[in-house]
């Protein structure tokens, strides 16, 4: 972020204290966007990018390939502190395990920051040829390949063939090796096809979904998230548990053998057919097919000790954040996407009497500017 003449400029490929010369690409109300196409004085932190479609004016996807990796874990712990602060109202950080070194707070993932997403949607051009959008525009940048997408979709049949211009394809290949490619007419069509089933693999259980259906796009994000959650809520012997949002049911496989009943809240119908056949041996666990803020409105819903939170990158909002408070739960994990609306769920968290004691963070996006939260809330005066 830059200041001209008083006025906010977001500046894409820049780095905190470089000079360059930025060309502007939007006018908004209040700031302009501008791409940075010429590096005056450089950041100590700026490296050459690995691929040769980021940069001004080509692929939108990656944000900052031409920083070095530690220095993204950095600027993204910069950036959760500063979210907490001016959106959750903490000024203190002192009693929040975590936060004694922003440079460690952002975890790395194994594998390195390349060849790690295993989902990748591609829009086709008017040529037919697969690429991605640029930044903010329909326009299309045919690849030969994406360099930060696993080995195994890089060697699927997507690049190297014509598809219907203005088609979507999206390519997934899963933790125990199946791939697929589903293609559809755009980007919100129906698959074009019968949408194949992959299977995806945690701790020795085994799914069954769509291919199409959602799980997290690094091959070791579920593992470090059902860890870290774990390591949070401390689960004990015939405590309750709540998994909210809880997609196909991958937190409440890990709470189930440590607690008591597990109750998994999720709207997607896949998702919840997907963890009942996964699921169907761990007796204490059951799937509620609802919209959480609908289902915790119904007072039927009274007792819990534990909840796992993982909302979409919304956020969980007011009305389910005082619901969840209303039961008093001994904790709540909160896993979070987006660390804005983190913040502001925070906040509303301590209005409500629960503090923020611990937080870990991890780099599950490389070379963007993504990157997952699990905060640990608890009741300030328990």
């Amino acid at each position: 972020m830059a200041r001209h003449e008083g006025q906010v400029v977001f500046v894409r490929h820049a780095l905190p204290g470089e000079r360059v010369v930025a060309r502007i690409t939007e006018r908004a109300k209040g700031f302009l966007r501008a791409d940075a196409v010429e590096i005056l004085l450089p950041s100590p932190d700026r490296v050459i990018p690995p691929c040769p479609f980021a940069g001004p004016g080509a692929c939108g996807g990656c944000d900052w390939q031409h920083a070095d990796w530690p220095a993204q874990r950095r600027l993204k712990a910069q950036v959760l502190r500063e979210q907490l602060t001016r959106l959750g109202g903490i000024e203190d950080f002192t009693g929040i395990d975590g936060f004694a070194d922003l440079s460690e707070l952002v975890e790395a993932l194994p594998g390195g920051p390349l060849s790690w997403r295993t989902r990748v949607q591609y829009t086709a051009g008017p040529d037919g040829r697969a690429g991605f959008h640029r930044h903010r525009s329909a326009d299309i940048v045919p690849v030969d390949r994406c360099r930060i997408a696993h080995p195994a979709i890089q060697s699927l049949p997507v690049l190297d063939r014509h598809w219907p211009p203005g088609s979507a394809v999206e390519a997934v290949a899963s933790s125990t090796g199946d791939t697929a490619v589903v293609a559809r007419a755009s980007r919100t069509g129906r698959p074009t096809g019968a949408v194949p089933q992959v299977r995806e693999s945690v701790a020795g259980r085994e799914w069954s979904l769509d291919a199409t259906g959602f799980w997290q796009v690094h091959p070791h994000a579920v593992a470090a998230f059902t860890g870290a959650v774990l390591q949070m809520l401390r689960p004990a012997a015939g405590e309750r548990a709540w998994d909210l949002y809880g997609g196909a049911g991958v937190f409440a496989a890990a709470l189930a053998p440590h607690c008591g009943p597990v109750t998994v809240v999720e709207a997607d119908a896949r998702a919840v057919s997907a963890g009942r056949r996964a699921l169907r041996d761990l007796r204490n666990v059951a799937f509620t097919r609802a919209d959480v803020a609908q289902a915790l409105a119904n007072p039927r819903w009274r007792a819990v000790d534990l909840v796992v939170l993982d909302p979409p990158r919304s956020g969980a909002g007011r009305p389910v954040v005082e619901a969840i408070a209303a039961r008093s739960p001994r904790a709540v994990a909160y896993v979070a996407c987006d660390p804005a609306a983190f913040g502001r769920d925070v906040r509303t968290f301590g209005e409500l009497g629960y503090a923020l004691t611990a937080v870990r963070a991890f780099d599950s996006f490389p070379m963007t500017q993504h990157f997952e939260t699990i905060g640990l809330l608890s009741p300030a005066n328990p």
